[in-house]
């Protein structure tokens, strides 16, 4: 997963939360039903949809930790070299002005 975007990070991580929440509705739609076969599948459900839920939020954990380390470099970057930040901030802002300005 190291090769996602955030974008794509993200939208996994709702697409996950929409299954775990249809799930869900699925399990309380389903809970006035009474036979064995039924009964098995939920009690599946239940706990893949529990275990879905544990690794979201590892997932999500370690995309917290992954950017607060990546933050923290950034910060020390610029502490080491502040003349050269303003630099490159400069030259990006640049960039991005022009990239706007064709538009």
């Amino acid at each position: 997963m190291s090769d996602l975007t955030t974008a794509q990070k993200d939208k996994l991580m709702s697409d996950l939360k929409l299954v775990i929440a249809d799930a869900e509705q699925l399990l309380r739609m389903s809970a006035s039903d009474a036979s064995e076969g039924v009964a098995d599948m939920r009690s599946r459900l239940l706990e893949r949809m529990n275990e879905a839920t544990a690794d979201l939020a590892q997932l999500q954990d370690l995309a917290v930790e992954k950017a607060r380390e990546l933050g923290d470099a950034a910060d020390a970057y610029v502490h080491k070299n502040p003349w050269q930040s303003v630099g490159i901030a400069a030259g990006l802002g640049l960039l991005a002005g022009l990239l706007m300005s064709r538009r």
